[in-house]
C-alpha cells in the first residue's frame, strides 16, 4: 500500500508541473531599451531535432546563435563568442526580458521582442528623400573627436550601409527613413547601436547611441571621394625599436615570445585582439581562412588576447570558446586586459594600443614592417576588398625577402 501511494504521489507531483515553454520558430523584431531610445533588430528562430537556433538579421548578415535553452517559461540566448546573454519570459508571440553583459554586474538593458514581424523601424515603402552616398564625417563624444566615413545605400525605404572609423567600422547597419529622418541600427549580440540622422542638401548630421551610456554626435557632407587616415600610419614603433618583444602565457600557461624557435625564420603576423570584440571577430574569420591556406607557405599567426576581466582562466575560457566557435587553428596567448592605456604599457614599444584589432606583420629576420591599426569587415564592401588585396600583399612581399 505504502508502494501504491508512493507513485501515486509522484504522479500527481508529475502532473502538476508546467512543461517547458514553447519558442516559437519563424521571424521575431526584438526591441532593446537603450539611453531613453528604442534599438529594433530581427532575428529568425528555427528548431531541428529538438535543438533551438537563433540568427541574428543586419543587412546581409545571419548571425548564428546557437546556445538557445529554455528553462519552464524562460528562454535563454548565449550570443556566439560573446560572454553575454538575452534572457526573456516566453509568453505565446511575445518575449520580454533583459540583455545581460554577464562580466559586467552593472549592465542590464530591458529587451522584448514581437513573433511575426519583419520590419525594422517602420513598414512604410516609400521614402521622398534618398541618403544613398558616401559621406566625409566627424563624430564628437565626451572624451574624443574622430574622423569616419559613412557608406549608405537606399533602396525605396530600405537603408542599408555602414560608419567607417579609424579603429574599425561599426558593422552591417541596416534601417529605415521615417517622417524625412534616417534611422539605423545593429545588434550582433555585442554591438548594440542606434543611428538617426537628418539631412540637409548634401550635409548630413545626427545622433549616434552605443549601449548603455556612450552618445555621439556627427555631422559631415556627401563626398564621393571622402577618405580615411592611413592604416598604417597610426600605430607605429618608438624611435630605437625595430622589433616587439614580449612574454606571454597559452592556454597550457606556457610563456611564449616573438623570438621563440617556432617563429624563426618565418613571416609572423601578431593580431592585439579581444574576444568581445565583434570587430575582431570578423578580422578573426578572415585570418582562420587565410591561415588555413597559406599556412605552409612560412607564414604564423599568434593572436593577443586582451579580455574584459583579469583572470587568467576566466580570459583562456573565452579564448578557447573563441577557438571552437570559429574554428581558428592558429595560436593564442593572454596579453592582458582591454584596458587601451594597460594595454600599451604591456607593448612599451609602441607608441599606443589605440584598436582592437590591430596587425602586427613581421618579417623574416624578425623584425616590425607594417602595423595596421583598425579592420574594414565585410560589412564595409570594397573597403573589404581593398584590406584583403593590401593583406596578401604585404605578407607576399615580406615572404619574398630574404634574411
Amino acid at each position: 500500500m505504502r508502494i501504491l501511494y508512493f507513485f501515486t504521489a509522484i504522479l500527481l507531483f508529475i502532473s502538476c508541473q508546467k512543461p517547458s515553454a514553447e519558442l516559437k520558430t519563424g521571424n521575431w523584431r526584438g526591441i532593446i531599451e537603450l539611453q531613453g531610445q528604442e534599438l529594433p533588430f530581427n532575428f529568425e528562430v528555427t528548431k531541428d531535432s529538438g535543438k533551438y537556433r537563433v540568427y541574428l538579421q543586419n543587412a546581409d548578415e545571419k548571425l548564428i546563435q546557437d546556445e538557445v535553452s529554455i528553462s519552464g517559461d524562460s528562454v535563454k540566448i548565449t550570443m556566439l563568442v560573446f560572454d553575454i546573454d538575452l534572457i526573456a519570459k516566453i509568453n505565446g508571440d511575445k518575449l520580454e526580458g533583459f540583455y545581460i553583459k554577464n562580466y559586467d554586474p552593472d549592465f542590464k538593458l530591458p529587451f522584448r521582442a514581437v513573433h511575426g514581424e519583419t520590419f525594422r523601424f517602420t513598414n512604410s515603402e516609400a521614402s521622398a528623400i534618398n541618403y544613398s552616398g558616401k559621406y566625409q564625417l566627424t563624430f564628437v563624444g565626451e572624451k574624443e573627436t574622430y574622423p569616419a566615413i559613412g557608406v549608405l545605400n537606399q533602396n525605396g525605404n530600405q537603408v542599408t550601409g555602414t560608419f567607417l572609423t579609424p579603429t574599425g567600422d561599426y558593422r552591417y547597419l541596416q534601417g529605415n527613413v521615417v517622417d524625412g529622418k534616417l534611422k539605423l541600427s545593429t545588434f550582433d549580440g555585442n554591438h548594440a547601436f542606434l543611428f538617426a540622422a537628418s539631412l540637409e542638401g548634401d550635409s548630413l548630421k545626427g545622433d549616434f547611441y552605443s549601449g548603455k551610456l556612450s552618445h555621439e554626435i556627427f555631422k559631415g557632407v556627401r563626398n564621393e571621394k571622402a577618405e580615411m587616415p592611413d592604416a598604417e600610419a597610426i600605430t607605429y614603433l618608438k624611435e630605437g625599436y625595430d622589433r616587439i618583444a614580449f612574454s606571454f602565457p597559452n592556454e597550457n600557461s606556457t610563456m611564449v615570445s616573438p623570438s621563440d624557435e617556432k617563429f624563426a625564420n618565418k613571416v609572423l603576423i601578431l593580431q592585439i585582439f579581444g574576444t568581445w570584440c565583434p570587430n575582431c571577430m570578423d578580422e578573426t574569420k578572415f585570418l582562420a581562412q587565410w591561415y588555413k591556406e597559406n599556412h605552409e607557405r612560412g607564414v604564423e599567426i599568434l593572436g593577443l588576447a586582451y579580455e574584459r576581466k583579469d583572470d587568467f582562466d576566466y580570459a583562456i575560457g573565452r579564448v578557447k570558446k573563441m577557438k571552437e566557435k570559429l574554428q581558428v587553428p592558429y595560436d593564442f596567448v593572454v596579453a592582458g586586459t582591454n584596458d587601451k592605456e594597460k594595454a600599451s604599457q604591456s607593448l612599451p614599444m609602441l607608441n599606443k594600443v589605440i584598436a582592437f584589432p590591430t596587425t602586427i606583420f613581421i618579417g623574416k629576420d624578425g623584425k616590425v614592417k607594417h602595423i595596421r591599426t583598425g579592420f574594414e569587415g565585410p560589412g564595409t564592401g570594397i573597403y573589404y576588398e581593398q584590406f584583403k588585396e593590401r593583406f596578401n600583399q604585404i605578407v607576399n612581399e615580406l615572404l619574398a625577402e630574404g634574411f
